[in-house]
Parts: C-alpha cells; structure tokens; sequence
C-alpha cells in the first residue's frame, strides 16, 4: 500500500497554512480594561522601587545591596518603557513614570499593594549602613510582595492578559519579583 499524498491535498494545506496567521490575529484577543489598569498601576508602582534603589548609594557601602539596586533599576526602568509603550500602541492614556502610586476609589486614595507609605519612605531615607540594609529589604521585600498581588489579581480578571505579549510580560513579572524576594530573603537571614 502506498502513503502518497496527492498534490490536491497538499495545496489545500499550504493554503490553509497561508491564511493561518491572518485568521489567528483578527481572532486575536483583545486586551482587558483590567490589563490597562494593571500598566499604569504598575508603572507607578516600579516608578517607587526606583525612588527607593536611588537612596541606596549615599546609605551604604554593602556591596550586595549595591548590586540589588542596580539590578532593580534596570529592569524596573525597562519594564516601565514596555508598559509606557503597550499603553500608546492601543490608544491608552500613559500615567507619568514618577505616578505616586495611589488608585482612586471614589473620593478616597488608596496605595497600590506593596507600596510605602510617605512615612515608610521617610523612615528609609533617614536610615544609614546596616539599619538602612535591614530596611531596604524588609520593605523592599513588601513592595515586591505587592506586585505579586497585583499579577494575581489581573490573572483572576475575567478577559484580563488574554494577549500573548500581556500575558508574557505579566508571567514575567511575576517570576522575576519572586526570584528577587527569595534573594532577598536569603541577604537578610545572612545579616547580623
């Protein structure tokens, strides 16, 4: 018996194959207001851990936490570029990368999971050499915790991060801000 496949055949999935990526992205789905309420909070809340890495180097010589902050920086800076980009591609307002980090309920103002209070801040910035250490990640720990609760709340957003880049990103933020906790947890256990 013979396993050819006739050409008629062939052309049908060629050309089924061609119109594919077509059909996908006009089924594609389209991102959620809870996706865009996610970007901007998150943008402010990165725009906070920035304000908190940027006391780093006038409060200690602890080369560990000199290195933390620097990781942070840099990838809390690029993601707000991604997140400042994914709101302009679909038409949405773009907060400004130094946001407060409150979210609006009503007449009252509420801080984004996570995120210091002005007295936290203060706290931290009147810290030097092992007190600011022990500080800087307890409550860098907290804000990082914070993300985590704002990824899990988009992902229990019904329609929420339903895009391939939406849903990388987040996943993404997600593994990187646990990761981060756990050395964390690891620099302060190592303290004195």
């Amino acid at each position: 018996m013979s396993h050819s496949t006739s050409p008629a055949l062939i052309a049908a999935l060629f050309a089924l194959l061609a119109t594919a990526p077509a059909t996908a992205s006009a089924q594609a789905p389209r991102y959620a207001p809870a996706d865009v309420e996610f970007m901007r909070g998150m943008i402010g809340h990165h725009a906070q851990a920035l304000e908190m890495a940027a006391l780093v180097p006038s409060r200690t010589a602890n080369r560990s936490i000199h290195l933390l902050a620097q990781r942070i920086e840099i990838s809390q800076e690029d993601e707000i570029r991604l997140m400042q980009n994914w709101l302009k591609d679909r038409g949405q307002t773009v907060p400004d990368a130094n946001a407060s980090g409150h979210q609006h309920m009503g007449e009252h103002m509420m801080l984004m999971p996570g995120m210091l209070t002005p007295e936290q801040m203060a706290q931290l910035a009147g810290a030097k050499g092992a007190p600011f250490d022990r500080l800087f990640l307890q409550l860098m720990i907290q804000h990082h915790q914070g993300a985590l609760t704002m990824v899990k709340t988009l992902f229990d957003s019904p329609g929420a991060a339903q895009e391939t880049d939406t849903f990388r990103y987040v996943s993404d933020v997600d593994t990187d801000q646990r990761i981060e906790i756990e050395r964390m947890r690891k620099l302060l256990a190592s303290m004195p």
